[in-house]
């Protein structure tokens, strides 16, 4: 159940982990580790949910945010902006055992926010002329050539909060913030691991930035 519709979000780890199946695609927050759910990725590891498409700015480390479950094996599509600080990625892939896409940051952004906000894609300059045009439209407009990105979209999002109140709105702090409120818009279930959970009511409206109605489901980190 969405959002509101839900009457009691915050839920057990186990009971958060039962909703993310085998050959699912799944955003992960995070930006080298900062802003990712450490305890969910470590739950999925331990129940070897697997095949999973994962969606993330980039692989971390080896040690840490989306890197264990390269590690690990759980992974059989990538989609990010670089991988280039966890050796096992690009190792996983030369050896054509994990597929990986790269897509240009501020792209990667756009993708995710135009899924969350009902567009059918955007237009930009970026990639033209690069691998990154391959097999996408083109579109010419006075003049100017553009790529027509498409939305991106997931089954699941794991995001991590510094806050959540009981009704799922969520407060960030500095770079944790990153991608994981524009991935809060963009899957059919949010789950966040919120490292305090407090009272309805009891948060600052104007800290709030990601609103409970796109929360599912709320885990203690």
């Amino acid at each position: 159940m969405k959002g509101w519709f839900r009457l009691k979000k915050v839920v057990s780890r186990e009971e958060a982990l039962s909703h993310i199946k085998e050959g699912q695609t799944i955003m992960i927050g995070g930006f080298l580790a900062v802003g990712t759910p450490e305890t969910l990725v470590d739950g999925i590891i331990e129940k070897r949910i697997g095949n999973l498409t994962v969606i993330n700015n980039d692989t971390a480390f080896v040690d840490k945010g989306t890197g264990k479950l390269v590690v690990n094996r759980l992974i059989k599509k990538f989609i990010g902006s670089h991988i280039g600080t966890n050796p096992e990625t690009g190792k996983q892939m030369h050896a054509g055992e994990l597929e990986v896409e790269l897509i240009p940051q501020g792209t990667l952004a756009e993708r995710i926010r135009s899924a969350g906000v009902g567009f059918g894609g955007f237009l930009t300059p970026t990639g033209l002329g690069t691998v990154v045009e391959k097999g996408k439209q083109k579109i010419e407009i006075n003049g100017k050539t553009y790529l027509l990105e498409l939305p991106l979209r997931a089954d699941v999002a794991l995001l991590k909060a510094a806050k959540a109140d009981e009704s799922g709105n969520l407060i960030y702090y500095r770079a944790a913030r990153n991608f994981n409120p524009l991935m809060a818009m963009a899957a059919d279930l949010v789950i966040v691991e919120a490292d305090e959970i407090v009272p309805k009511g009891s948060l600052d409206p104007d800290e709030i930035v990601t609103p409970g109605i796109f929360v599912d489901m709320i885990v203690k980190g």
